[in-house]
């Protein structure tokens, strides 16, 4: 009981009082040990905690990843990936958008965070669309929902910090996303094809573009093929660690941007590890929070009581995996979908096991369902990020936008159910 009060009062808190949601778990997880073990042995608990979970050495790969991704923003290699889509794919009807949403896929596996993709494509993508007539809703649409792929294509900070907590191979869990990372991609260009089938004038075609001038910009991909592969090929054959690829990772953005393209100026570099140090320290308070709420809910004995509750009911455990995920689902409509996550992972996760699913699968299964509560109303925040940037866009015309591309969040989901080697296959190939 202690820990449902707990849960309730962690909600209202963030809800109402809108405090930071690191702060929020981590004041009600020390109030709650208080109560239940007393003032000097919560205060112990804290100090034991927050050592043994930050001095472990896997943490560094959270700075590592976002520094790469930050690096490649300041060096303009999200601009190359965009025109070289754009001139692919901007032709036909809808193309600009279905050019949007494959830079996003492009620019989320070199960034990892959805909240910086928005704010890059809506710098880099909005004003093409604008340029050629596009409907308000499609274009601020498909940037947000195109964004929200960073954090299901890897390298992606929810995988890393999901696998942090549970004990679960980093490297297992970006090679599980992939696919899933992949077909919503594909999703999302279904969709904008179907919207400009009923709606013709929502996606105009752009200008023709000449074979040599499509060859010309193919090299704009490069950068991000090359790191891609260079991160991902080192984690398949076992070269390097989940956190050497990270080091690894923003040493070649590194490369490729100042010594190869030269496009990395000492101010771009100055900016970049600054916008790193704000994203990790913001990532490391969530977790920080997320330890010491978790270790309550454990002292609290809720975890393992919802376990026990679930296995003697008489349902069968995909259906509890459904309900599992709606909660999910309606959770990132009013709060962080990180913050969220931190905080049930003690509860669901253990009842996911109990039930028999893969822990990997689980966790990618987690990213998709949590992205989605990224661009839902009323707390969409990759909404919020296209509409602040876009001022002469409303937020409720960038949700109606939104709600076109919710059901191929829903298949995704479903092929996952129905089908596990969508996010098992890649990773049984693997060391």
């Amino acid at each position: 009981m202690v820990g449902i009060i707990g849960i309730l009062i962690l909600l209202a808190v963030m809800i109402f009082l809108q405090m930071p949601v690191g702060f929020s778990m981590a004041i009600v997880g020390f109030l709650g040990l208080w109560y239940v073990t007393g003032l000097d042995s919560a205060l112990s608990m804290i100090g034991t905690e927050t050592w043994s979970n930050f001095s472990s050495y896997s943490l560094t790969v959270i700075p590592l990843f976002i520094l790469m991704g930050t690096v490649c923003f300041y060096s303009g290699v999200n601009k190359n990936l965009y025109e070289a889509a754009y001139k692919w794919f901007g032709r036909t009807r809808g193309g600009i958008a279905m050019a949007t949403i494959m830079a996003c896929a492009g620019f989320s596996a070199i960034c990892g965070s959805n909240n910086a993709t928005a704010a890059t494509m809506t710098t880099v993508a909005l004003p093409e669309m604008k340029k050629y007539n596009y409907h308000k809703a499609l274009s601020s649409g498909s940037i947000a929902c195109g964004s929200t792929l960073g954090v299901v294509i890897p390298p992606s900070v929810v995988l890393i910090v999901y696998g942090i907590q549970t004990g679960q191979s980093i490297g297992k869990l970006f090679w599980g996303s992939t696919l899933p990372g992949i077909l919503m991609a594909l999703l999302f260009v279904l969709t904008i094809y179907v919207i400009c089938v009923r709606h013709p004038e929502w996606g105009p075609g752009g200008p023709k573009v000449d074979l040599i001038d499509k060859i010309k910009a193919a090299p704009g991909m490069t950068e991000m093929v090359i790191l891609f592969g260079l991160v991902m090929g080192g984690l398949y054959t076992g070269t390097y660690t989940p956190t050497e690829a990270g080091a690894a990772g923003a040493f070649f953005a590194l490369l490729i941007a100042s010594a190869i393209r030269r496009r990395l100026s000492w101010k771009g570099f100055v900016s970049a590890i600054i916008d790193a140090l704000r994203v990790t320290c913001m990532v490391i308070v969530i977790v920080w929070g997320a330890v010491i709420f978790g270790r309550f809910l454990t002292i609290s004995r809720l975890p393992f009581m919802a376990v026990d509750f679930v296995s003697g009911l008489q349902i069968p455990p995909y259906m509890i995996m459904v309900c599992i995920l709606v909660i999910y689902a309606i959770a990132g409509m009013v709060m962080d979908a990180l913050g969220f996550l931190l905080i049930s992972i003690p509860i669901f996760f253990p009842m996911a096991m109990q039930l028999g699913y893969d822990p990997i699968w689980f966790g990618c299964i987690l990213t998709v369902v949590t992205t989605m509560g990224a661009v839902t109303p009323p707390v969409g925040i990759c909404a919020y990020v296209v509409s602040g940037m876009a001022e002469d866009i409303p937020l409720a015309t960038v949700f109606k936008g939104v709600l076109w591309f919710i059901p191929a969040y829903c298949i995704t989901m479903a092929a996952m159910i129905i089908f596990p080697q969508v996010a098992l296959f890649l990773p049984s190939l693997v060391r």
